[in-house]
């Protein structure tokens, strides 16, 4: 098969299109013949050498679109010939032709749902709605800032917190460039990360933080009485934080970890029922994936190196060349 493959640690511009062995489902796994694949910002920090230990050649890719292929999964997961949505984020693989997965991670792709959307639901959708309902147990006009607003991952957390009955929404972005897009995606107001010393007198009951560095702090500040913070990533590979556990003591705050790959090695099941919702919801118009660039398998190095350098706006979805 073809795949898009980290065969070293100098970047994502240096990923190889190239030949490669297609994987061999163990037991409980699927094999999915993959036509599109979510381009995200992990991936790119993968081919930096973000997880050292990845056995190279390695190909990335952490949520799909395909069908599935030879052995079949549990009774009624999917009908042959159904388009399927999957969550190959243990192991990755989506950047390959054929990639494999938990048979609980995967989930047919609603009527109307074209493949390019659903395959930048299953990361990100998804994990809105398992922080939001699960982690924060986000109650019903409660406030809610989300940093990184214009992001793959902040679109969603935004749009699922209003969903959820959130009162006041305000998004945080990097740059002038991105507030209005944010807004767009239905944020009450909007934030630049530069502005956010101006706004300690704020005080919201959930923040969402996927960027960490010096917002990580500040987001502390802003906790409200009973406040939770919600770590879900290190955008900025600014390391482990120090926060002062008397501060969380004496102000009632806590602070939440999330890793949806972790999640999805204990509880598939857990998971897969929450990636069903998440493509019914962006199906019905609930929440909006915006997509704004479908790029070929081969461009995904480029694509990469844009998301690295947290230029991107929305999702770019890479497509399979067709098999041969």
């Amino acid at each position: 098969m073809k795949a898009l493959q980290i065969t070293d640690y100098t970047g994502a511009g240096t990923l190889s299109y190239r030949d490669a062995e297609p994987p061999v489902p163990e037991e409980g796994q699927v094999a999915i013949e993959v036509t599109h694949a979510g381009a995200n910002y992990v991936e790119a920090l993968f081919a930096g050498g973000f997880v050292p230990e990845l056995p190279l050649p390695w190909t990335p890719g952490i949520e799909a679109v395909g069908y599935l292929v030879g052995n079949e999964p549990r009774e009624g997961a999917a009908e042959a010939g159904v388009p399927v949505a999957a969550l190959t984020i243990n192991g990755g693989g989506a950047y390959g032709r054929i990639a494999v997965t938990n048979e609980h991670l995967i989930k047919p792709v609603p009527a109307g749902l074209s493949p390019v959307v659903a395959a930048a639901v299953p990361s990100n959708t998804t994990t809105a709605l398992l922080v939001i309902e699960r982690l924060a147990k986000l109650h019903p006009g409660e406030s809610v800032l989300v940093h990184a607003a214009a992001g793959g991952l902040g679109s969603q957390i935004g749009q699922v917190a209003k969903h959820c009955g959130a009162g006041r929404v305000v998004g945080v972005v990097g740059r002038e460039e991105k507030r209005q897009h944010a807004l767009d995606l239905g944020y009450d107001e909007v934030w630049l990360r530069s502005e956010l010393e101006q706004h300690l007198d704020e005080r919201f009951d959930v923040i969402a933080d996927p960027v960490s560095g010096p917002t990580r702090a500040l987001s502390i500040d802003l906790l409200a009485f009973e406040g939770r913070l919600l770590v879900v990533g290190d955008a900025a590979q600014a390391g482990d934080q120090y926060i002062s556990s008397n501060s969380l003591w004496f102000g009632g705050k806590s602070i939440l970890g999330f890793n949806l790959g972790a999640l999805a090695a204990a509880h598939p099941e857990l998971v897969g029922e929450y990636l069903d919702r998440a493509l019914h919801l962006v199906a019905d118009g609930t929440i909006r994936v915006e997509v704004t660039a479908a790029e070929p398998i081969r461009n995904g190095a480029s694509v990469l190196e844009d998301l690295r350098s947290g230029t991107t706006i929305g999702k770019t979805v890479l497509i399979h060349e067709k098999a041969v």
